[in-house]
């Protein structure tokens, strides 16, 4: 008899269903194992970013990068495959670390997750999982920084061993803007943001670039300028050890929120976003710091006719999270119990 094949779907289910973290990892590994002897195995973007810092390629793609919360497996499926019908192999599989604990998708089982979706739609090439708003507590800070930044370094430790080799650090949470000078405005955002690159370059494997990218202005506070963007990577680059790789991207805020406005009835606001100063800031990011540009957060709930504007003003990337979720839960397939079952327990729970 001959010996029979391993069902990915099943192990993908012994992944996501199992509690305990040891046997969680080894079927993690399990995974990788499958998917490196195929040529599929998490990458950094890293170089591919610098080298459109350094205008070696065009400006005219925007890079999505997708935040999958629910149904991960099912949903990276879906995603390899539209891939696969396009041709596109620049784009990114993302999982903040608050969705890490909510959704309850530790780093080792997020990528192993990813990289079961891939053998599964026999992808044939490496794949970019990133962290993303690996975010400092502001009021956590405020009362022990080193402490507060100390749990940000465990979870990039945890990132990187399961093979998150793309992170955004988010400290702009720290901006302080009852400070006149945008300088001081920034410091401790660049301070906290270059402490914690250099911890990454520091525990980066042998032979990988981790793509860094920093935050100059937090989503759903006031829009960023050239002057907020100067001063956070002047400070920042005078911190970063001399002969290490600094930030690949930047992100800032152009009037968008996460998750969108939420009106009283329901629906949600119209959002005016301010596609000039992410082509001025993607520009000064590019020609006098070599990143590949600026990155837009909080971008689901734009409509649909806005995202061709992204790559028109050279945008780098673009995170996309509530919208993938919104497509399960309003799907003519999803269960009404289930769905009746969730709404019970907001109101009861949640309801303002």
């Amino acid at each position: 008899m001959g010996r029979r094949g391993i069902d990915i779907d099943k192990l993908a289910l012994d992944l996501i269903l199992n509690d305990n973290i040891d046997e969680k990892k080894a079927v993690a590994r399990k995974i990788k194992g499958l998917a490196y002897k195929k040529g599929i195995f998490p990458a950094s973007i890293n170089g591919f970013y610098l080298a459109r810092g350094r205008g070696e390629t065009a400006n005219d793609f925007t890079v999505p990068a997708i935040n999958l919360r629910v149904l991960t497996y099912d949903l990276a499926r879906a995603i390899f495959r539209a891939a696969k019908k396009i041709n596109a192999g620049c784009f990114i599989f993302e999982i903040a670390k608050s969705e890490m604990g909510y959704t309850n998708q530790p780093p080792v089982e997020y990528t192993a997750v990813i990289l079961a979706a891939a053998i599964r739609e026999e992808w044939s090439v490496p794949v970019f999982i990133q962290g993303d708003h690996f975010q400092v507590n502001a009021k956590n800070f405020k009362l022990d920084p080193e402490k507060e930044l100390d749990n940000i370094r465990t979870i990039i430790l945890q990132a990187i061993e399961a093979g998150f080799y793309n992170i955004d650090i988010d400290s702009s949470t720290v901006v302080d803007l009852e400070k006149k000078d945008i300088k001081k405005q920034q410091r401790s955002n660049y301070e906290s943001c270059a402490k914690l690159t250099n911890f990454i370059r520091q525990h980066q494997p042998k032979g990988i670039e981790v793509s860094v990218g920093g935050e100059i202005g937090e989503v759903g506070e006031k829009n960023s300028t050239v002057e907020d963007l100067e001063a956070f990577m002047s400070g920042f680059n005078s911190k970063i050890r001399k002969g290490r790789v600094g930030m690949s991207k930047v992100s800032i805020q152009t009037g968008t929120s996460h998750g969108g406005v939420l009106l009283s009835d329901g629906t949600m606001a119209k959002v005016k976003l301010d596609f000039e100063t992410l082509r001025t800031l993607s520009k000064e990011a590019r020609e006098k710091y070599g990143m590949a540009g600026a990155v837009q957060h909080g971008a689901s709930t734009l409509p649909s006719d806005a995202f061709g504007k992204f790559p028109e003003v050279g945008t780098a990337e673009v995170h996309l999270a509530t919208e993938f979720q919104n497509m399960v839960y309003e799907s003519a397939h999803f269960p009404e119990e289930l769905k009746a079952r969730i709404y019970e327990w907001l109101n009861k729970n949640v309801s303002g």
